[in-house]
């Protein structure tokens, strides 16, 4: 590799974390100006505004009208074990993981749970389960874009149209970004945090009407603590589905996730915002082309998630390396653009294999990304220089 200067072009926004993720371009804290601070969140302006951030939330992503949405705590892990603990146990359960927060579920259901009948399909970093292998009669949990693998489920092909069980779909990384076939889950969660960049402890479960005649026909065996109970008297709790949350939501980040919402109306809704993650991957696939020293983690184009893209080095020098050292060398690239304040938080997720992730969301521009690469190709060859020097 030839030397590289140091590049004069910088992003003008560095913001490429995988969560929270950057605002939407143009915001400022006059987004918030109309905020319903120091009211409650069941006075009249309150619920209206949860109302709005549900039924916006429907149009953009063309949620089914028979589908309910709720807000609920804690964000998408909040709603995914709400899910969990109010659903699983009817029936066997296949516990599908490809990356660290599958496999959080798979935890949860085996030694949380502590559920009978359960069988896990797992497959490595970078690669997906043969999901022709799953039982769709059985429940089934799963992510529909790996975050810390940048691997994404392809299409719902093999979701059955008549299924026994129910799909529980962890989609916060694929939530405005990618196409989710609604007919084929019954349960999706997200977070505000992620795709369109609003702010963290809140988070969106939407459940089909299966899952509603499973939360009104079935009682788990275990307690559920209040912020997980959706039912009373073996009835759906409506006012949930309607912006009248278990607990105190903040009423300055659901005024975030209204103007975020806005905001992808105006760039032309779901079909706008995947135009604008598919552009913004299309840029560091073009890189990735050019430069034979690094690579997508996600192999296989069809799996390659165009939110969490994560990208590893495939220098063979590198490779042989332990690794530990794989691992301080992508820590030290990292390192590297953040002090030049080019590119912040994009190490790979600490279960990960070593590399780079870089969140490629409708939130961010395509520009700062093409800004961002010559700046890669600098860091990486400094990095080398300096693994020279120590050898």
């Amino acid at each position: 590799m030839a030397h590289i200067s140091k590049p004069d072009m910088r992003p003008a926004n560095p913001r490429f974390s995988s969560g929270p993720c950057a605002k939407r371009p143009g915001w400022s804290l006059q987004a918030l100006e109309d905020a319903a601070l120091g009211r409650s969140h069941r006075a009249k302006i309150g619920k209206s505004k949860l109302a709005q951030a549900i039924d916006e939330t429907r149009e953009i992503l063309g949620v089914p009208a028979d589908y309910r949405i709720g807000i609920v705590p804690a964000s998408d892990t909040g709603a995914v074990e709400m899910a969990m603990w109010s659903l699983l146990g009817a029936r066997g359960v296949d516990m599908v993981a490809w990356e660290s927060f599958g496999s959080g579920w798979v935890t949860d259901a085996i030694k949380q749970l502590k559920l009978d009948d359960v069988r896990k399909l797992e497959a490595p970093y970078g690669e997906i389960v043969n999901f022709a292998e799953v039982d769709f009669d059985r429940d089934v949990v799963f992510t529909w874009n790996g975050t810390t693998s940048g691997v994404k489920v392809p299409s719902g092909d093999n979701i059955p149209d008549h299924r026994k069980g129910l799909t529980i779909c962890d989609a916060t990384s694929a939530a405005f970004a990618q196409d989710l076939p609604f007919d084929k889950l019954d349960v999706v969660t997200f977070s505000w945090q992620k795709v369109m960049g609003g702010e963290a402890a809140h988070g969106m479960l939407i459940l089909s009407p299966r899952a509603v005649e499973r939360l009104e026909s079935y009682t788990p065996a275990w307690p559920l603590p209040k912020i997980f109970r959706m039912t009373k008297g073996g009835k759906l709790i409506e006012g949930i589905f309607k912006g009248e949350t278990i607990n105190t939501p903040s009423m300055l980040c659901v005024e975030d996730y209204l103007d975020a919402l806005a905001w992808g109306k105006s760039v032309g809704g779901l079909e706008g915002l995947k135009g604008r993650a598919d552009a913004n991957l299309a840029v560091i696939e073009k890189f990735v082309a050019a430069n034979d020293w690094i690579g997508f983690l996600a192999k296989r184009p069809d799996i390659r998630s165009n939110t969490s893209v994560c990208l590893t080095f495939t220098d063979p020098d590198l490779v042989a390396q332990p690794e530990d050292a794989q691992n301080a060398f992508a820590k030290g690239v990292a390192s590297l653009l953040e002090k030049e304040g080019v590119a912040l938080d994009i190490g790979a997720y600490r279960d990960a294999p070593a590399g780079l992730r870089i969140w490629c969301g409708a939130t961010v521009e395509a520009s700062d990304l093409e800004a961002l690469m010559p700046w890669l190709a600098w860091a990486y060859e400094t990095q080398k220089g300096e693994l020279a020097k120590a050898a």
